[in-house]
């Protein structure tokens, strides 16, 4: 998304990306990931943080990539007014019949490429409804 959004000259979107549990934070995005987005002249940057309740004021959306953080965010919301502001990314994308992003962390190279497919496309539709 922090590409797309440079992409587009874009100056008014704040994008972060943070995770549920607290094992990477810290740590930069996977070599895998990188590599794959590297490929498609996209750098991915940043090290990981865990998702705080203040997020939850600090930012219109947050955004999970599967049903299981989707819940855990939920859990985390402060009220329904909160709650409001967590969504699937593929709720955006054209076509999606399965909302979950797949994790692919356990397999191989290509599942990297599959998934930045996927996000790249609900992003593209995420910032145009934006």
């Amino acid at each position: 998304m922090r590409a797309l959004v440079r992409e587009q000259g874009i100056e008014d979107v704040e994008v972060e990306s943070a995770g549920m549990g607290d094992w990477h934070v810290g740590h930069p995005p996977d070599r895998r990931a990188t590599e794959a987005a590297q490929r498609r002249g996209i750098a991915l940057e940043g090290a990981a943080r865990q998702v705080r309740v203040s997020d939850f004021d600090d930012f219109d959306l947050l955004i999970a990539m599967d049903r299981s953080n989707q819940r855990d965010l939920l859990a985390l919301a402060p009220d329904e007014e909160a709650a409001a502001k967590v969504h699937l990314l593929r709720e955006w994308e054209p076509g999606a019949t399965d909302l979950d992003v797949p994790d692919p962390y356990y397999g191989d190279g290509q599942g990297f490429e599959d998934v930045l497919d996927m996000v790249q496309a609900s992003c593209r539709a995420l910032l145009a409804e934006l």
